[in-house]
């Protein structure tokens, strides 16, 4: 049992880690540099990023890694993890809540007004989106994150 336990950790680490980056690149510059072109092509380029993301590779380290988190939470309350149980049930709350639930909760919302937006409205649209998207979006970088830094060190207690 440890040594699937070592394996789950080890993947949700990475999982969380590499969402993490990605989220964390959007925030810190790849919104910053939409911003800053007209509304209309901001617009364009975000729905188009928005229907391109949906591919297998980020789907199974963001879907992937929000199942590991139910896993190894639960088993976390139940034993499994030893030492590093707080450490693995803090690390899969912050990534389910912070990054999965917000992604739900804010992002999606977000990206579906932003689909449905007519060209009129596309400049006040864009200005609210830049800023509650980014915003919300940082909440899921920081929370993939430290997700990562607390599932690495419950792997390194062993």
């Amino acid at each position: 049992m440890a040594h699937i336990v070592f394996i789950l950790l080890f993947a949700a680490a990475i999982g969380s880690g590499v969402v993490g980056g990605m989220f964390y690149a959007f925030s810190s510059f790849v919104m910053a540099a939409l911003g800053r072109i007209a509304p209309e092509q901001g617009v364009a380029a975000m729905n188009a990023i928005n229907v391109t993301v949906i591919t297998p590779s980020f789907m199974v380290f963001f879907l992937g890694t929000a199942l590991l988190c139910l896993i190894l939470g639960g088993g976390a309350v139940f034993g499994w993890g030893g030492g590093g149980a707080k450490f693995i049930l803090a690390a899969s709350v912050l990534y389910f809540v912070g990054c999965f639930g917000a992604t739900v909760i804010f992002n999606v919302p977000l990206n579906d007004q932003l689909a449905a937006v007519t060209p009129a409205d596309q400049t006040a649209v864009w200005v609210n989106y830049l800023d509650r998207w980014t915003m919300w979006n940082s909440v899921r970088a920081a929370a993939s994150i430290l997700s990562a830094i607390l599932f690495t060190i419950a792997l390194l207690m062993g």
